[in-house]
């Protein structure tokens, strides 16, 4: 069983920061048109690391990237088994009819997540291309679902819990595990 009192830190602000940078910049090589891009934070800190990831592709090419929120909860299979939380509403600045949409998620876990929101994000309107991206792939899939973009890979048992923490949540940039 995890001991909570302990934790390990797996990335610190520092490496967060560099792989925000790199997580841009493969974004940036893989995506046709910046213009056509609309990155999709899913709550709760994927809306922030979709914000990080904004503003890192403005730095870097200049291009002001659309960023839209996607809230999967009533499209999940596990509702039962997770529960509900505070509903976060959906919001594009645009259609997405024909967007280049890159999903964004800070930990992958069974897939379960991501898979809701593309089902919402398809009820949404018929995107040209969804790609995900997630900050932590810890592994033990449930579905058949890859993120494109992965910030790191850090196998874990499935007793262990990755943390991300994110200066504009937390006040503070790290992940670790318990």
């Amino acid at each position: 069983m995890s001991n909570p009192d302990k934790k390990i830190i797996i990335l610190t602000e520092d490496e967060l920061r560099k792989t925000f940078s790199r997580l841009t910049f493969e974004i940036i090589e893989k995506i046709s048109s910046l213009e056509n891009l609309l990155l999709v934070g899913i709550p709760t800190r994927g809306v922030h690391l979709a914000e990080v990831l904004r503003k890192e592709m403005f730095d870097k090419t200049g291009v002001n990237v659309k960023k839209g929120i996607i809230d999967p909860t009533f499209y999940r299979d596990d509702q039962n088994r997770v529960g509900t939380r505070l509903i976060e509403a959906t919001d594009f600045p645009t259609s997405i009819e024909k967007k280049d949409i890159v999903l964004i998620d800070d930990v992958i876990y069974t897939g379960r997540t991501l898979r809701a929101s593309i089902e919402a994000v398809m009820h949404s309107g018929r995107p040209k291309l969804i790609s995900l991206l997630c900050l932590v792939d810890r592994g033990h899939r449930e579905l058949p679902i890859s993120p494109k973009f992965i910030g790191r890979n850090i196998p874990t048992n499935e007793n262990e819990y990755v943390s991300v923490f994110l200066e504009e949540i937390d006040n503070i940039d790290k992940i670790e595990i318990t």
